[in-house]
């Protein structure tokens, strides 16, 4: 079996399955670096608000998810947001996005999320497409070891380090940045071109994801919330 298989996200049912597992594991562990790396559907890059929000939204449609601390830079960096903040409307909205933290982090504990506060995302390296056009293994690197991912979601990044980014991966961008990194398997999550997006936004941009993301992992049928309600959010 070509190497690209691997790379895909296939459905395979009884003794096949066991066999295409250990057909699996048996091509990583030649591929130089990713001997031992860890499997997941997406890997959130951000553990604040954006990155809690979309991996709630992820866990109640199914999908599995490893949420890590941040992205850092060559230089050991860590990449934040460059745009402009409005004080008046971050001091509006800091109860409100106190609150809907408080819900996030009760839900994330009580349904055990896969949180690593103390590990950061060091590269990102696009392996290829796999049997499906539309899906994508992504190698994330960390200080403790290789994380492999067929979605990848961005809390933190500013638009021209993702225009970029991009353009270190040979990716023609157009006028649509959004389009083009989805096309890739990245999302983007409480990002905003030139404003921090506000609570309620966030929220709104994590529900789109989640149910993109939710719809490559199930694409004959995406399933309904399975687990946790928020009453007391904010109706969006």
């Amino acid at each position: 079996m070509a190497c690209v298989c691997l790379l895909g996200q296939w459905t395979v049912h009884g003794d096949d399955a066991l066999h295409f597992e250990n057909l699996e594991e048996e091509v990583v562990s030649r591929m130089p670096g990713l001997s031992g790396a860890e499997r997941t559907t997406t890997v959130v890059i951000g553990t604040g608000l954006p990155g809690l929000a979309i991996a709630t939204e992820l866990r109640r449609r199914g999908v599995d998810s490893i949420i890590v601390s941040r992205l850092e830079s060559p230089g050991g960096q860590s990449q934040k947001a460059a745009h402009q903040r409005c004080d008046d409307a971050e001091a509006a909205s800091i109860q409100e996005r106190n609150e809907i933290l408080r819900h996030l982090r009760n839900y994330a504990s009580s349904h055990q999320l896969d949180i690593r506060s103390d590990t950061s995302a060091v590269l990102l390296d696009k392996m290829g497409p796999g049997a499906e056009a539309s899906l994508h293994r992504w190698a994330v690197h960390t200080p403790d070891g290789v994380l492999l991912a067929d979605h990848i979601v961005l809390t933190r990044c500013a638009h021209s380090q993702l225009r970029r980014m991009l353009t270190d991966l040979g990716i023609s961008i157009g006028t649509n940045l959004v389009a083009a990194m989805r096309a890739i398997g990245i999302y983007l999550v409480g990002v905003g071109e030139l404003i921090t997006p506000t609570p309620k936004e966030v929220l709104r941009q994590a529900k789109v994801v989640g149910q993109a993301i939710s719809a490559k992992v199930y694409p004959d049928s995406v399933p309904s919330v399975l687990t946790g309600t928020f009453p007391a959010l904010p109706a969006l």
